[in-house]
């Protein structure tokens, strides 16, 4: 990460849920509307870097088999798996990206207010990682703030046609608010056909 971890633990050691994450309706809705545009209703493998205090790690649990949660900060993992103690196929770890990236793949693959803190070489990097990574025909989902800020390289509008570049992914939702934008990818399979949409799964069309 290219955002000095000493930015997160001078947040964290001022307050445990230093973005309010818990607490603000603001938030609540996102993380409403980043579960609403989740292509399919459960996920095998999911993995939800940069989890905070693991406010969205929770409702993502309910749509996930298995759940590797990370944070760098190590206060941060320790409310989150505190908070998930209760759904033993969830794994929050202390990790730094993309040097840590985990092994094995996913057929999900949260970004939620992270990529922002990546310089143009590490922000690369992170990206050929989760592509290596996510399963044909799994779910990549972004989420970022979308106004300026100092600590931020980007702001949501910015990352956007970064991530619609990448080969291999095919955009299949794309939300934008003043606020936030919020866009999921599907993993191109063998077929280079684009992933199926939910009324597709459901036989609908």
């Amino acid at each position: 990460m290219s955002t000095p971890a000493s930015y997160f633990e001078t947040m964290y050691r001022h307050s445990p849920d230093p973005w309010h994450l818990a607490d603000r309706w603001y938030e609540h809705r996102k993380y409403d509307l980043t579960l609403a545009a989740l292509p399919r209703p459960q996920y095998r493998r999911a993995f939800e870097p940069a989890c905070s205090v693991g406010e969205l790690t929770l409702r993502l649990a309910e749509r996930c088999d298995a759940l590797l949660a990370c944070d760098r900060v190590a206060s941060a993992v320790e409310t989150a798996a505190r908070r998930t103690a209760g759904h033993s196929h969830v794994t929050v770890e202390q990790r730094t990206l993309p040097a840590q990236w985990p092994d094995g793949s996913f057929d999900l693959i949260v970004l939620s207010e992270l990529l922002y803190y990546f310089d143009a070489a590490a922000l690369d990097d992170l990206l050929r990682r989760a592509v290596a990574a996510l399963e044909p025909g799994g779910t990549l989902v972004t989420v970022h703030w979308n106004h300026a800020v100092d600590e931020h390289l980007a702001t949501g509008a910015e990352l956007a046609p970064v991530l619609a570049g990448i080969p291999g992914l095919i955009l299949t939702a794309d939300h934008r608010e003043d606020d936030f934008v919020l866009q999921t990818f599907g993993r191109v399979g063998p077929d280079q056909r684009r992933p199926p949409s939910p009324a597709q799964r459901e036989g609908l069309v």
